[in-house]
C-alpha cells in the first residue's frame, strides 16, 4: 500500500497557511519533504509534524522547543525521558503564562481603579453647585 503524500499547496490549504510559512518550517528543520524534481513532496509524517507544530504554536511554545520535542519522538530514546522533557517544557511555559496573567490582572485592577476615580471626578465636576 503506497504511503500518502501531499504537495505544498495541499498542506497550505488544509492548514490555512502560506506556502512560505511551510517552507519556513522546513528551513527550521520541522519538516523534511522529499523532492520530485523541483517539487516538494510531503509525507504523512510531515503532515503530522506540521499539525503538531501548529498546535504547539497555539500553546505558545517556541519553534526551537517544538523541534526538540518532535525530534525526540524520531530518536530511539526512552519514552519516559521524552515525556519528562515535554512536561518540563510545558511546565516552564505554563509558569510564564501564569506570570503574564498575574501581570495582566494587576493592570486590569489598576485600570478599574483609575476608571472609578475618573467617574467620581466626573460626577463631582458635573454636579450643580449649591448657591
Amino acid at each position: 500500500m503506497p504511503s500518502q503524500t501531499f504537495a505544498i499547496g495541499e498542506l497550505a490549504r488544509e492548514f490555512d497557511l502560506t506556502t512560505r510559512a511551510i517552507r519556513f518550517y522546513e528551513d527550521m528543520g520541522l519538516l523534511a519533504p522529499a523532492r520530485a524534481g523541483q517539487q516538494r513532496v510531503y509525507s504523512a509524517r510531515d503532515r503530522t509534524r506540521l499539525m503538531l507544530t501548529l498546535r504547539a504554536k497555539r500553546l505558545g511554545l517556541k519553534l526551537t522547543e517544538v523541534k526538540e520535542i518532535l525530534d525526540m519522538y524520531d530518536s530511539p530514546r526512552d519514552t519516559a525521558v521524552q515525556l519528562q522533557r515535554f512536561l518540563g517544557v510545558l511546565g516552564e511555559h505554563r509558569a510564564q503564562l501564569e506570570a503574564r496573567l498575574a501581570e495582566l490582572q494587576a493592570n486590569i485592577a489598576e485600570v478599574r481603579a483609575q476608571e472609578k476615580q475618573a467617574r467620581a471626578a466626573l460626577t463631582r465636576a458635573t454636579r450643580p453647585r449649591a448657591r
